[in-house]
């Protein structure tokens, strides 16, 4: 039996926020595998689980350790799953954000040789988190109050 609902007629759309989530979602995790591959991630012999003592750094350029791209990873994780809904993806964008914007402070505040830094953190990570934080919630809020239409 043929099912009639709007989705077998091919008239349902993913919402544009859980869309955007989803993208936001896929970019964590694709960081957090690439934060494990040697080449992509340089001086990977000298990562450690965390700490301001890991040296790699993933492209050149942004300080990683192995528990910060566990980080990436369950960030994507979570955020695949809080896509399937508008709600949860328009949560997911803005607390995001917001835990976003509050990394970059972090970043900014602590001593980048001193055991705050345990996630570890440099200067890159701390730009990318105010652009990846204000991008979030930017999406959240434009694209978290749009409906989607079906044809009928």
């Amino acid at each position: 039996m043929a099912s009639t609902g709007p989705r077998a007629a091919g008239t349902a759309r993913r919402a544009p926020v859980s869309t955007a989530a989803m993208a936001v979602s896929l970019v964590f995790l694709l960081v957090g595998i690439l934060g494990f591959v040697p080449g992509i991630t340089t001086d990977y012999g000298d990562m450690q689980f965390a700490g301001h003592e890991s040296q790699a750094q993933l492209l050149g350029l942004f300080q990683v350790s192995i528990l910060h791209n566990l980080v990436h990873l369950a960030f994507g994780v979570v955020g695949l799953a809080m896509a399937r809904s508008v709600a949860g993806a328009k949560a997911f964008l803005i607390g995001g954000g917001v835990i976003y914007l509050l990394l970059w402070l972090y970043g900014l505040i602590i001593d980048k040789d001193s055991g705050a830094n345990f996630v570890p953190l440099n200067s890159a990570d701390d730009w990318l988190h105010f652009v990846l934080g204000a991008g979030m919630i930017a999406l959240g809020a434009v694209l978290g109050g749009r409906r989607t239409t079906t044809a009928a």
